[in-house]
């Protein structure tokens, strides 16, 4: 009986928010990275070069870093629905603002300014699944949400080669189109979140009251205790040795995808396709992708074993991109290659966000969960900004993506320090007599 009020109630939840979130976090991801797309003629328009693309298409990342343990706090505090709710209409609104920019200076404020309305999204949404999932669904939950950004990656190549194909339409270039009918889903779904989301299991109106109880019952069992934390001691979690290794291990994973995929569109121009055509070929990669996150996903929960299934996938991630490099200029091995390493990126991503949870809980959890992402994402500075460089220093994308392909390597040496770390403790935890505190405790 049990399993079945298990099974039930975990379907029941897995399809009231996941798809829900999956479509916003789609949105998110679309205005994210449109602007890679939108170089291709925005870049000629506003006077851009590579070196000033790649640099203010980053610095979204340096306002998420400096926002997003904030914003995450917000969210435990005010709850999902509200701050959710805030984070994608501002978001929307300033990602359509882009429509009206004529400068290179402007262009650098609203990628900030867009860093800012967006941060706390992924890393809210990582803490609310913890609300909702006990441990056991976590990797598949987490699976079907983040596999909204190869979806999003795969919709939003060739929709935005169409809409750069609307240039002229009503005075506007169609870069601009692109910005604007991109946005407004992101604010129409905002004010929907006011109505659709729950912020705890015990508000769920619209479970039975038997799965209500069971899943109350089995999260306060899980999470034991409520925790309460100083701001002094969420502090100290933020600069403790495992957030900034998993942080270090997430930077890696962030400079790969981003160098990826805002550059993307102009690597696959670069084999003298128009801009629809280069629209359906940069899509390729990410259908991979989304096949290769399930599958990995549901291997890392069958097992219940998350490192080994980071590292193994970042090492993917790592080849794809230095053979990449190699064969640049020549089309089909370099999507074969970039398709390989988007699918290596992508399959790290739902076993690493089980990872936090081991180490953290309560207000530490949040907090720390933000400062991995915040942390973490600095590489989407980093990875687009190395591309850019390189590509007008050099001529070519080979040297940025070596140097995208080494951070992954990185990443996978971090994760297999953390396995030692965690297998270290485990032993000395059971060593600790009964009634005596562990090392970990302090």
């Amino acid at each position: 009986m049990g399993s079945s009020l298990e099974q039930a109630t975990m379907r029941r939840v897995t399809w009231r928010l996941v798809p829900f979130l999956c479509v916003l976090y789609t949105i998110a991801f679309i205005d994210r990275i449109n602007v890679g797309f939108a170089a291709l003629t925005m870049s000629k328009d506003l006077g851009l070069t590579p070196t000033m693309f790649g640099f203010g298409a980053g610095l979204f990342f340096i306002a998420y870093f400096l926002f997003e343990v904030p914003s995450n706090l917000m969210l435990d505090k005010v709850g999902a629905r509200r701050w959710i709710a805030r984070v994608m209409i501002t978001w929307g609104i300033i990602s359509m603002g882009f429509a009206f920019i004529d400068s290179a200076n402007q262009f650098y404020v609203l990628r900030f300014l867009l860093g800012i309305a967006e941060a706390g999204f992924f890393p809210g949404v990582i803490l609310y699944l913890t609300y909702w999932f006990p441990k056991r669904w976590r990797g598949r939950v987490t699976a079907g949400f983040v596999v909204a950004i190869p979806i999003a990656s795969a919709i939003a190549a060739p929709i935005s080669g169409y809409l750069l194909a609307m240039e002229g339409v009503l005075g506007f270039h169609g870069w601009q189109w692109m910005f604007i009918l991109e946005a407004a889903p992101a604010v129409a779904l905002g004010f929907v979140c006011l109505f659709f989301l729950t912020d705890k299991p015990e508000q769920a109106t619209w479970l039975a009251p038997e799965q209500r109880d069971w899943l109350v019952a089995e999260m306060a069992k899980e999470q034991g205790i409520p925790e309460r934390h100083s701001l002094r001691e969420i502090g100290a979690t933020l600069i403790s040795w495992p957030v900034l290794r998993l942080s270090l291990v997430y930077f890696g994973l962030t400079t790969g995808l981003y160098g990826i995929e805002l550059w993307l569109p102009q690597i696959v121009k670069g084999f003298g396709l128009s801009n629809i055509e280069v629209g359906f070929v940069s899509a390729i990669p990410y259908l991979l992708a989304i096949a290769t996150m399930g599958l990995w996903a549901r291997h890392s929960d069958r097992t219940g074993e998350r490192f080994g299934h980071v590292a193994i996938a970042c090492l993917v991630g790592c080849g794809g991109l230095m053979i990449a490099g190699l064969v640049h200029t020549l089309a089909i091995p370099t999507v074969i290659f970039l398709s390989l390493a988007i699918a290596g990126v992508m399959a790290a991503r739902p076993p690493f966000w089980q990872l936090p949870p081991e180490f953290l809980s309560g207000a530490k959890l949040a907090g720390g969960i933000a400062a991995i992402n915040s942390i973490g994402n600095l590489g989407g500075f980093v990875g687009p900004s190395l591309i850019g460089w390189a590509r007008e220093a050099t001529g070519s994308f080979t040297a940025g993506l070596m140097i995208s392909a080494m951070t992954l390597g990185v990443s996978a040496l971090f994760v297999l320090s953390l396995k030692r770390s965690a297998r270290i403790e485990a032993k000395t935890d059971a060593s600790v007599p009964v009634g005596a505190a562990s090392p970990a405790s302090h």
